[in-house]
């Protein structure tokens, strides 16, 4: 179980996954059938009170609260929010107040780090032009305690979801 959410309408939302073994596997459809199921029966035999049962996987924006979904996910890009702004740790580079940063998950020596670029996304359809430096890349160094919520970052290709850095081959 990755997360339990009951509403005050009366909704109770499960959100399951495998746990992470090294490989892929990911929660099909059959899967959430199954478990709600074994929910609706175990829920009715302890009479909980609910009015829906809700079961699905973590979904492409799931959230990283572990040690071990953030090693799963090392070299993924992710949005973190922090507990507290950074202040003046951040050195002038970014703005004092800035909670929130989307970027690469890496893992450092004291923890975590996420590594972005200021530089915005390139507009669909127009021209980059190739002699524009890139904008510098920055890292901030995190651990699990300083974070409010860490989620990977709801990137949609349809080509594939690749890891950041990561080059396809043959091109």
């Amino acid at each position: 179980m990755v997360e339990l959410e009951r509403t005050p309408g009366g909704i109770l939302r499960v959100t399951i996954d495998w746990p992470w073994d090294g490989s892929e596997r990911s929660v099909n459809v059959e899967d959430c059938e199954r478990v709600t199921r074994q929910l609706q029966y175990t829920l009715e035999v302890e009479e909980v009170d609910y009015q829906r049962l809700e079961v699905s996987s973590p979904g492409i924006d799931r959230p990283l609260r572990h040690e071990k979904d953030f090693e799963r996910f090392v070299g993924e890009v992710v949005d973190i929010t922090l507990k507290a702004p950074i202040g003046a740790a951040a050195g002038g580079h970014v703005a004092a107040n800035r909670r929130k940063f989307r970027g690469a998950l890496e893992r450092a020596e004291a923890g975590w780090q996420i590594v972005w670029s200021d530089e915005p996304e390139p507009v669909p359809g127009k021209k980059v032009s190739k002699k524009k430096e890139p904008a510098p890349l920055r890292a901030m160094g995190f651990t699990l305690d300083e974070t409010k919520e860490v989620r990977l970052a709801p990137i949609v290709d349809f080509k594939g979801r690749k890891r950041a850095g990561v080059q396809e081959q043959g091109k």
